[in-house]
């Protein structure tokens, strides 16, 4: 097992390791609270890599190699920006067509807004004992 101390060489060694083997790869993470520190571990039965960390300052690059060995282990790719969709024609649309085939009556498609009381979800506190 080979620790190796700087990140980037270890999260390109683990996605390369990865990528050549995903069959055979296992990811491991151990938080080691009593100690404070992080391991991750990537091994491929023939291959074994592990990275030993007591800073905060790696959370965010932790988190950044887990999406992405996620969305190799998934087969995805990043999305670079969703696409802007307009739902209420494709909803209205299939509601039309609904409305169409539905022996019922057409109904309005205005949305009344119930009533909440106005101390929904307030609870009052108690009032105290005097003593006396």
């Amino acid at each position: 097992m080979v620790y190796i101390h700087s990140w980037q060489e270890f999260q390109d060694a683990a996605e390369d390791l990865y990528t050549k083997s995903p069959n055979d790869s296992r990811y491991c993470v151990k938080w080691k609270s009593s100690e404070g520190k992080l391991v991750l571990k990537i091994t491929d039965n023939t291959a074994c890599i592990k990275f030993k960390t007591n800073s905060s300052i790696f959370l965010n690059r932790f988190e950044a190699l887990n999406l992405s060995l996620m969305q190799k282990m998934q087969n995805q790719r990043r999305k670079e920006e969703p696409l802007a969709l307009k739902p209420v024609d494709v909803l209205s649309s299939t509601l039309d067509v609904d409305r169409a085939n539905s022996p019922l009556p057409a109904q309005s498609s205005s949305v009344v807004p119930t009533q909440v009381p106005s101390n929904a979800g307030v609870k009052k506190k108690k009032a105290k004992k005097k003593k006396g």
